[in-house]
């Protein structure tokens, strides 16, 4: 007798239903979902997901927003780095007059040093 596959998973439910690629991305969207994650809070493997981008950390009763699969998505990294540098008084806009002014104190710099090097000679 021939040896069948075994359907593992989330997503045996759905049998042969559905197709494959959908079938592999229920199943990564319900392992993120029922996943444990660290609490931003207490820093313990704590949180769960209560509903739809709502996660709460059964350790400190800490509730936050998050994404809807994850608690903590890209968005969330880049707005953070946004208030953490609002916070410490400088403003995405100031980090970029701040980069292009030290880009030209550069380019400046080397221009000084090849008309040294061209006295010289």
């Amino acid at each position: 007798m021939a040896k069948r596959t075994q359907k593992l998973g989330a997503t045996a439910k759905y049998g042969s239903r559905y197709g494959v690629s959908v079938r592999r991305r229920a199943g990564a969207a319900l392992k993120k979902k029922s996943k444990l994650y660290t609490c931003p809070k207490c820093h313990y493997i704590k949180v769960r997901r209560k509903s739809a981008g709502i996660w709460h950390c059964n350790k400190c009763d800490y509730t936050f927003s998050g994404g809807v699969w994850e608690p903590f998505t890209r968005a969330t990294d880049a707005n953070s780095r946004v208030i953490r540098r609002g916070m410490e008084g400088a403003t995405a806009t100031d980090m970029t007059v701040i980069a292009q002014q030290a880009a030209l104190d550069y380019e400046r710099k080397l221009a000084g040093e090849e008309s040294v090097s061209d006295e010289e000679e």
